[in-house]
């Protein structure tokens, strides 16, 4: 069994009516970070090898996201 982790970052952003720099934009308004904009475009296209723990919180906080299942999920193939 082959287990791949997949950031549903872009089904979470389509939901909520939001692009990518909208998001960038209000972790900065809601919370003082500065963060790249290629961040947040690497989890939404599933291109990071490692997550970036401080990043998906933040992103968690910002969007109101109460369960990690909500943003990440297995793919089992």
């Amino acid at each position: 069994m082959n287990i791949k982790l997949i950031v549903t970052l872009d089904k979470v952003l389509k939901e909520k009516d939001m692009t990518q720099k909208e998001l960038v934009e209000l972790i900065k308004d809601k919370t003082g970070e500065s963060i790249r904009p290629a961040s947040v475009s690497e989890l939404y296209n599933n291109q990071r090898k490692s997550l970036n723990r401080e990043l998906i919180e933040l992103i968690a906080s910002v969007l109101e996201i109460d369960e990690a299942s909500k943003l990440i999920e297995f793919k089992i193939n």
